[in-house]
């Protein structure tokens, strides 16, 4: 049986989906596939713009192509909105091709948990916008966004 991801749907105070919103972010910026799979059933569907992944396994062998050519990745998600199980995130990413040149890619998700936490449902939407290294403004060390650092409203994204 899979362990339960607190918070657990159905979400019914913004705490909890802002809660969830910001352990995926967490997670995402450790950049280890293993880690980010294992808040996802092992059977969840996705689509990531126009690729569609099914299970773990999928999710994994994506996310490792995806942070082997992404480099210097930095995230930062935001709550849209949220009801029983499902929230809508808006978010931004900073990243570099092996060239050197910078990009940020801004994009919607919207997910759907199961009765354990656990996200079975995933849809991304995603644009990328090359930028200068000096328009860059996510300017952390690798890991975790730090609870000091704004997020994408009070960075005008």
């Amino acid at each position: 049986m899979e362990p339960e991801r607190p918070p657990l749907p159905p979400f019914t105070q913004v705490e909890d989906a802002e809660s969830k919103v910001r352990l995926a972010e967490n997670a995402w910026n450790s950049r280890d596939p293993q880690r980010v799979a294992l808040a996802y059933t092992p059977d969840s569907h996705w689509r990531n713009r126009a690729e569609f992944l099914h299970g773990r396994d999928a999710i994994v062998a994506f996310l490792t192509r995806k942070w082997d050519r992404e480099l210097d990745y930095r995230l930062s998600k935001e709550l849209w909105g949220f009801r029983e199980n499902r929230i809508a995130v808006r978010f931004a990413y900073e990243w570099r091709d092996d060239s050197g040149s910078w990009f940020r890619s801004y994009g919607n998700e919207l997910w759907e948990f199961d009765e354990r936490g656990l996200m079975r449902r995933r849809v991304a939407s995603i644009n990328d916008a090359p930028i200068g290294e000096s328009e860059r403004k996510f300017h952390w060390p690798p890991g975790p966004r730090p609870e000091t650092h704004p997020g994408l409203s009070d960075l005008g994204l």
